[in-house]
């Protein structure tokens, strides 16, 4: 499927000037109804690369994401969420953007268009055969994600990817690659409506679940989160309150002494 054809829309939002806002909200917001559904479509293929990275984080590995634009920011916004939300290394999970932290701001232009410098990216990191490599490109034409992949692929390192576009360049390219067809955005080509709204979606299945498995979360609670700023201390002292039934001085004193809600749990005698 060529990915111009997959952002063409209907004659039913060929005039978009012409709506009001209230008009202009309800169909995106019809169209956002849309990616759930595509989602959850490709529930097996982000189960087969979650069973490749569980065992690779257990065992030491690493995972990067990688992508330009939009993907790329939300490559980063994910892999930034992880330290606090569950106490990992900042190390653990990677987001690198094509252009380099610049980009994350401001485009930084041709940089996605580099085949080389994706990889050399990977390189300052060291990666290797214990990590895994996904590619994030809506259209998964990236230049800068392929020829990452491409060089992964050959280095042994796992690959996966999470595209809209069914047999692109980067669908037949990793390993494990994620497809959600959203169809035509509301703005033809603005991938950073419902495709972005895919591609977070999935990363939250990814990194959630991952770490999930890894222990992270006791029942629904982040005990492992860091407690960074008072709402989440509030937060940690309600989980023990809640948890061993002590009062919230207590709590609180037991939270200063063992310095998350995990080492409280492991460590509280009555």
């Amino acid at each position: 499927m060529n990915f111009s054809k997959t952002t063409e829309q209907s004659s039913l939002y060929n005039n978009l000037e012409q709506m009001s806002a209230s008009e202009l909200l309800t169909h995106i917001n019809n169209e956002d109804k849309k990616v759930a559904i595509a989602v959850e479509k490709a529930t097996p293929q982000i189960l087969a690369l979650v069973e490749q990275i569980v065992p690779k984080l257990k065992q030491g590995g690493r995972v990067f994401y990688m992508g330009a634009g939009t993907s790329g920011r939300l490559g980063i916004l994910d892999a930034s969420e992880c330290p606090p939300t569950f106490g990992v290394p900042h190390e653990l999970i990677v987001g690198l953007i094509a252009g380099g932290d610049t980009a994350i701001r401001k485009a930084v232009e041709d940089a996605e268009d580099n085949t080389e410098q994706g990889w050399l990216d990977l390189q300052k990191h060291n990666v290797s055969p214990k990590d895994i490599v996904i590619g994030i490109a809506a259209s998964g034409t990236t230049p800068y994600v392929l020829g990452a992949l491409k060089k992964a692929n050959k280095a042994n390192i796992i690959t996966g990817s999470i595209t809209m576009n069914e047999n692109s360049p980067l669908h037949l390219i990793a390993k494990y690659p994620i497809v959600t067809v959203v169809g035509p955005e509301f703005v033809t080509g603005s991938s950073r409506m419902k495709a972005g709204t895919a591609q977070k979606l999935i990363l939250n299945m990814i990194s959630t679940s991952s770490m999930i498995l890894l222990g992270k979360v006791k029942g629904n609670k982040m005990i492992d989160m860091k407690l960074s700023n008072s709402k989440l201390v509030d937060r940690a002292n309600r989980m023990v309150v809640d948890t061993i039934h002590v009062s919230k001085e207590e709590a609180t004193s037991l939270l200063k002494k063992h310095g998350n809600v995990r080492n409280v749990l492991e460590n509280y005698k009555k």
